[in-house]
Formats: C-alpha cells, structure tokens, sequence
C-alpha cells in the first residue's frame, strides 16, 4: 500500500477547515518503526495550530496535519532497531512534530513502549499525554513531595484528569479546579478537594506548594498562591498573548522565591515504559469523554473547544 488516510487541513481556521485526505504512507528510516494506528487523541495544542495561531512554529506550508500521540501496532521494524516485533501493540509520542491522526506513523523507536495489555487501544491513548505530561510536570519538573498541597488547574480535561492522579499516587493533597458541573468527576479520580474555578476564591485556601497550569492563562494570579519556595508546572501557553505569556515564564524561572517551570510534551525513552507500569498495576486509569472516527476529526476539535470535557476526546482510526 503506497497510500494512506490522513487528517489534513490546507488553510488555516475553524475545526470546519479539517478533511480527511490521501498521503504516502511514510518511509520507515534506520532506527524507526511504522506503526499502524488504531486510536489518537485530539491534544490542546493542536487547536490553536489548526487556526494558525502558532504559524511562527508550524509554518505556512499545506497541507499541514495533526495528531502528537498513537496506540497501534507495529507494522515494519526499520534496521538497526532491536527488541521490538512486527505485530506487537504500542504506545508513543511523535515529538516535535503532528501528524498521527492516520493510519501509519514512522517513528522513532525510542519514543514507543509497550502499551498496557489491559487497556483497549480507545482506552490506552486517553493516558498518553497526560501521564507522560504529568509525571514529567510534577515529579521531575516540581519534585512534588508526599504531603504537599497540589492544585490541578483544568483538572477535568485531557492531562489534568491524569494530573489528579498522578499526585494523589505521589502522595499529594490535591485540590482540582473544574467546571461546577465536573466537580464530582474530578472527586472521583482522587481529587481531595474540588472547587469551581469561576467561583471559587482561592486566596482562602491557604498557599499551595505546587500548582500544575494546564490551561495557560493568569500566571501571575496563580503564582501569587504559591508558598514561598513553592513551584507551579505550566504545560500551556496563553494563545492570544504567546509572547508575554513565554517572557514571564521564562522570567519567573530566575526571579523570586515562586518560580514558574514550563514542561513539553516530549519525555524521555524510560517514560513510557513506566506509564505502562503505572496503567498495568490500576494506578491511574483511562478517562475518555467520546470517540470519533477519523472522518469526524472537526467534530472532535469543535468539542474540545467547547470546553466542559472530562478526559479525552479520543480518535479510533480503524
């Protein structure tokens, strides 16, 4: 097969500018892997780069495509790659770059593991990002302690439902700001307190150790809730402010007592292998708010933007 089904966009725009197109299936180099996709998950960012809001990153050149995350299997194992079987299920991240929403993906083999046996390929890639996020965030970013108090910013959406637990098995008080209506959910998933972030005042809850900010905007807010020697992990961006919104967080990883820390979506090899432990064991556990078929790839985008979600918002490729 020379050919493939592809999410693509050739101008930028509203979710309505999405299609599903024909490219070639990807040349598998030496050290990658092709990996025949089953499911992917629609990520925040790929929102503001569909309506050109990150051009300065993604370019001008179309058609451009979408999808950072896959679970599948593996279709053809490049040379000098060991360890690794045709036929094996997977799990991974494409790094810098989008383009998994299809049906194939070469990668590098460093960036796949083994996904959990015990998770169907709709439920596993609910967790990808997210736990890789979060476990980077708030273990090697803010070296979050057993005992600490933790506020999750976005707490019900794709990374902060993950966010949740993951502090919880660090051994964090987690508080999760939601949506009133997602206030039970987040409770649900560990949350030891839940507060609606359009009511709730926060300066009564006493200073938090760390916060993680999935969301992107009022850093300066929220990094006055900080203790002193306190950390806050952003993982978003304010998109209508890109500039000063990277300046003071760049700033504020030198300056003062309250620092600001911003974490990537791209881990290390050993990352997720140990998500895969982690979703193995029952200790976090898969949050799909809706599955779609590729086709209905700007239906899911137009979703996302809605806001209110609970997890991920999930594409099944088959």
């Amino acid at each position: 097969m020379n050919e493939m089904r592809a999410a693509l966009y050739d101008r930028f725009g509203p979710p309505e500018v999405l299609y599903e197109g024909t490219v070639p299936v990807p040349d598998v180099k030496p050290g990658e892997v092709l990996v025949r996709v089953l499911a992917v998950s629609v990520n925040g960012g790929e929102l503001p780069s569909r309506a050109g809001k990150a051009r300065l990153i993604t370019g001008r050149r179309f058609p451009q495509r979408t999808g950072v995350d896959f679970v599948g299997e593996v279709a053809e194992v490049g040379l000098s790659v060991t360890g690794i079987q045709e036929g094996e299920r997977v799990w991974g991240l494409l790094g810098r770059r989008f383009g998994s929403a299809a049906q194939y993906v070469a990668v590098r083999h460093e960036r796949i593991a083994p996904a959990p046996a015990n998770l169907s390929p709709v439920q596993a890639i609910s967790l990808v990002v997210g736990g890789t996020t979060s476990i980077t965030a708030l273990r090697d970013k803010a070296r979050l302690k057993p005992g600490e108090r933790l506020l999750v910013r976005g707490a019900s959406g794709g990374v902060g439902s993950v966010a949740v637990q993951i502090g919880k098995l660090f051994g964090a008080h987690v508080t999760a700001l939601a949506g009133a209506k997602n206030l039970d959910f987040v409770r649900g998933l560990g949350a030891d307190e839940a507060l609606d972030y359009k009511t709730a005042d926060l300066s009564g809850q006493g200073a938090f150790d760390v916060i993680m900010d999935t969301v992107g905007t009022q850093h300066a807010a929220y990094r006055r809730l900080l203790a002193p020697g306190g950390r806050m992990v952003a993982i978003a961006f304010d998109v209508e402010n890109i500039l000063p919104s990277v300046a003071y967080i760049l700033g504020s990883t030198v300056h003062g007592s309250r620092r600001v820390r911003f974490s990537s979506r791209i881990p290390r090899p050993e990352l997720l292998a140990e998500l895969t432990r982690y979703a193995h064991n029952g200790d976090v556990r898969p949050v799909v708010d809706t599955v779609h078929p590729l086709a209905s790839l700007a239906a899911a985008h137009r979703a996302l933007e809605a806001g209110g979600v609970r997890g991920k918002h999930v594409v099944q490729v088959v």
